[in-house]
């Protein structure tokens, strides 16, 4: 079984700064790609970002204000988030590709989201 757990989510100001945690934890051999995508109320999930074994992809909403990073070791990705606007509110998923041992195949997995809110 694999679990992906996102923390840091929160009630921000216009302009402010927001940090996402997801740390991925069971039987793993291996993540491809780990990255983030939102859903708003009444809209269709989206990527937010995304970083694979050498490139990494934005949406061109949070280019210039979203970094995404990864710590193999932990096998956990950030998003750090500034300069936030309201549009940015939304329940935000951490996802993977995990291959959980050398014969398998690769699998998709989601955490059950963290909710951020921009708001004054």
């Amino acid at each position: 079984q694999v679990q992906l757990v996102e923390s840091g989510g929160g009630l921000v100001q216009p302009g402010g700064s927001l940090r996402l945690s997801c740390a991925a934890s069971g039987s793993i051999f291996s993540i491809s790609v780990m990255g983030w995508y939102r859903q708003a109320p009444g809209k269709q999930r989206e990527l937010v970002a995304v970083m694979g074994s050498s490139s990494t992809d934005y949406a061109d909403s949070v280019k210039g204000r979203f970094t995404i990073s990864r710590d193999g070791a932990k096998n956990a990705v950030y998003l750090q988030m500034n300069s936030l606007k309201p549009e940015d509110t939304a329940l935000y998923y951490c996802h993977a590709i995990i291959q959980t041992d050398s014969r398998s195949a690769n699998y998709r997995y989601w955490g059950p989201g963290t909710q951020v809110t921009v708001s004054a």
